[in-house]
Parts: C-alpha cells; structure tokens; sequence
C-alpha cells in the first residue's frame, strides 16, 4: 500500500463530510494516522451544471464521471459517493466495495411559509430538482407550484431565504450529516414519501482487483446496509432507473429477511403503482429484480412512454 491513501470526492460541504467519515472510519479500523489520507476533490458535470435538470443533460452519472476517470486513471485510490446518485452500471474495471452504516433514508422538508407540505398555502412554490420528490409532492398537494431547486444543501437553504420557493425537501440523512437538523420541520413518512434508492447510504468504489485496497475497505463495510443496496439497486436497474424516471425504492434488513417496497409514479404526481416483497437476505438481489417485474406488469409498458 503507498504512503498516502487519496479518497477522491465531490467537492460540496456534504460531499466532504461524507468523504471525512469515510476516513475516519479507516483510520480507527486501522490504527492509521491522519497523514496517511489525501482528500482529493474534484469537480464533476452536475455540480457545473446549475441551469437544467441533470434529466436534461445527461442523468446522474453527471455527479461520479470525473471522480471514476480519476479512479481509472489512478490518481485517486477511492471514491466517496452518495449511493442514490450513482448510475446502476458502472464503468468497467471499477465496483462498489463498501457501504458505510446506513443513516436514516427519509426526506425531510424544510418549510418557510408553513411547518407542513400540507399546511402550505394554495399554490404556493416548492422547490426540488429531483422527479421523484416533484412527483411525490404533486401526489400530496397538485395546486403548489413545484420549482426547479439545484445546487448544494446550502444553496438550496439560502435560495428558501431569499424567498424562490416556500419550502424544499432535502434528504435527512445529509442534514444530519452537516448538523442542520435545525432547519428541518417536517420528516417524511416512508410509507407515503417514499426515498430515492440508496438514500442515505454512503458508498466507496474502488478498481476491481485492487487488493490493498479491498482488504482496507472490508474493515468498514456494513454488511446489512450492502444487502439493503444490493436488493434496491436491483429493482432500480431492472427499471434502467435513472433521473428522468422517477422511481423509489427501500429495503430494510431483519433478522435474516430483507423487505422491500417501491414505487413507480407518473411526473404529474397523477399515477402510481407500489409493490412490496420479502425474502431472505441472500435473495436480496433476486427480490429487487422480481419486484421491478412485478410493477413493471401492472404499470404496462405505456406507463413510461413520453417520460422515460
């Protein structure tokens, strides 16, 4: 293993603290010292991309192009990712070797004119640039005004101060993670708003066959959390989920069994199909796959015409 291990990241506040507790994780599995890590930022497509949706340029392998060309090209050894915004398929010769513990995958809502998406005034602007959150908010309330939101949690919290919008939904998990839990005055059910798959997990790729690394990051692997992954990323890809389509999907492991729900919903927030499934934990891929078949039959193909 060379001297100093470089964890290539995106180079957002949250980003950063997710790249930081991956380090921190390494360092107390193996009694490594600070000087031991590099944090490497690098800039990526969807953080330069501010004036459309990431459906309109090219989908979420818009945030992880540049950091997986760093990681083939050696100058990083890993990469720190949130999980929900990595593409189903990745680049060849790379693979997701650790998840970290899971934190909580619910959305939460950060409220200006009223506590609640339901206390808001008719027709009132919620901002968010993810379909699905834009999809499950017209569910709930079709006369707000749902705007497009991009940026950082930051900038999407002082773009609310500025007045653009009344509200926006941010994962909680990323809240938490930059110790804003103060701003949030409303946590989503996971019943009725369901999260994005991978949602609140971070992830680290790595080159296949790096071995050094491999058995580093087999320290910090949460395996429960690989598991719930393994079965949404499942369905996610059985779908070829990506951000103009939007899809929700949760698992959670007890006791052996892996359960899952997901959805898929109409943009226009208009119609709906869920499904759930369970089995055991080592099925947790065939269950994603079989689940995304199962809403697939019942939504009939011509559900995803003219999104998709």
């Amino acid at each position: 293993m060379q001297t100093t291990l470089k964890i290539g990241t995106r180079g957002s506040p949250l980003a950063l603290a997710q790249a930081h507790e991956t380090q921190a994780r390494l360092m107390a599995a193996h009694g490594m010292p600070v000087e031991a890590f590099e944090v490497v930022v690098i800039s990526t497509s969807g953080d330069r991309i501010q004036d459309r949706p990431l459906s309109e340029a090219g989908g979420k392998g818009l945030f992880t192009k540049e950091i997986e060309e760093a990681l083939l090209a050696r100058r990083i050894d890993i990469a720190v990712h949130s999980s929900k915004d990595m593409p189903t398929v990745l680049p060849d010769g790379l693979e997701l070797s650790a998840f970290l513990p899971r934190e909580d995958a619910r959305d939460a809502f950060v409220g200006k004119a009223a506590k609640t998406i339901a206390g808001l005034p008719h027709g009132a602007k919620v901002g968010s640039s993810s379909l699905r959150r834009q999809a499950l908010i017209r569910r709930m309330r079709p006369d707000l005004d749902v705007v497009m939101f991009r940026g950082n949690v930051q900038t999407r919290l002082r773009k609310l101060d500025e007045g653009v919008a009344n509200g926006t939904i941010l994962a909680y998990a990323g809240l938490k993670r930059l110790g804003l839990e103060n701003v949030i005055t409303d946590l989503m059910p996971l019943d009725t708003f369901p999260p994005a798959p991978g949602q609140g997990a971070i992830c680290i790729e790595s080159r296949i066959g790096d071995l050094d690394v491999e058995k580093m990051l087999t320290a910090i692997h949460d395996l429960p959390t690989g598991q719930a992954l393994a079965c949404e990323r499942a369905f996610l890809a059985a779908l070829d989920g990506s951000c103009r389509t939007p899809i929700a999907g949760h698992a959670t492991i007890s006791g052996g069994t892996v359960v899952f729900a997901g959805l898929i919903i109409s943009p226009d927030g208009t119609r709906s199909h869920e499904v759930k499934a369970e089995g055991p934990v080592q099925d947790a891929t065939h269950i994603g796959e079989d689940a995304a078949r199962t809403v697939r039959a019942r939504a009939g193909e011509k559900f995803f015409d003219g999104w998709a």
